[in-house]
């Protein structure tokens, strides 16, 4: 059995619907105690463990981020080293927001991250967390992911749509729509790999082609057949309490070498959520 920590977020409902994990809730765990993992580890003795939960508020980390370092950082790491000492493979998910954005190519898992706001910080910490403790571990960084359920970009413009006969969105900002299904598919992947001896590491996986928010908006309301229109505008003329990366394209060589997990094509993955949710 996996344990998974998380329940309702996207990739947690994703890896619930696959079956063979055991999903924790808030109600039977609490990030901010850290002696609580270790608890959940010890009653669930599981194969290897997947760490779904985390702050996913980006605006709302710029004024609490002590509070989003807690459930970023110091939890991962309290989760790490209970799986370290129990010699138990952990996969964390990460994010695009650990690097600041410049340029136009895709990021490598090697190249420095420079977060530029709070969410990010406490991802990057996360991630330091998660290596620091020393155990079998994957951390997995992914971007734009999307779903049926839950907060996402997919559903805010269907639901603008329905009210609006045009919206505007940025077309500045490229990257990855990644299929909440495809990240849960590629953590359960991983972890059957620790456990048969993988040695881990950080990787990559977003979806492709690469494509603006603007150029994603468009394709939802194309497919989901919505004659909504596209007023497209700069980072600079819709402005939000955190930073974006323009550039959120992700390199995921690496994991299609060490993992033979291919890059999942969002559009595919997209018209798959919009039959799920009646278009």
């Amino acid at each position: 059995m996996i344990l998974v920590f998380g329940h309702s977020g996207q990739v947690a409902t994703e890896l619930r619907r696959v079956g063979g994990v055991t999903a924790l809730g808030r109600d039977a765990f609490d990030l901010r105690d850290p002696h609580s993992a270790a608890r959940a580890i010890d009653a669930h003795d599981p194969l290897a463990v997947i760490n779904a939960a985390a702050w996913t508020a980006v605006d709302a980390a710029e004024t609490a981020e002590s509070d989003a370092l807690v459930l970023n950082a110091e939890a991962p790491g309290a989760l790490g080293r209970a799986c370290a000492a129990r010699d138990i493979p952990l996969v964390h998910v990460s994010t695009d927001y650990v690097f600041d954005g410049t340029g136009t190519t895709p990021w490598h898992e090697d190249d420095a991250p420079a977060p530029l706001g709070a969410y990010g910080r406490t991802k990057l910490a996360g991630e330091h967390a998660v290596r620091a403790a020393g155990g079998p571990h994957v951390i997995l960084r992914t971007s734009w992911v999307f779903s049926a359920h839950g907060s996402n970009f997919v559903r805010t413009m269907l639901r603008l749509s329905d009210t609006r006969d045009r919206v505007s969105v940025v077309a500045d900002q490229v990257g990855g729509p990644t299929p909440a299904a495809d990240v849960a598919g590629a953590l359960l992947h991983m972890a059957q790999a620790l456990r048969d001896g993988h040695r881990g590491g950080t990787y990559h996986l977003a979806g492709a082609p690469h494509v603006s928010w603007a150029g994603f908006a468009r394709e939802i309301f194309d497919a989901a057949g919505r004659d909504t229109l596209i007023d497209e505008v700069t980072t600079a003329r819709y402005p939000t309490p955190a930073p974006r990366p323009l550039n959120s394209r992700l390199d995921c060589a690496a994991i299609m070498r060490d993992f033979k997990i291919p890059v999942p094509d969002w559009r595919a993955g997209l018209r798959t959520v919009l039959k799920e949710l009646g278009h």
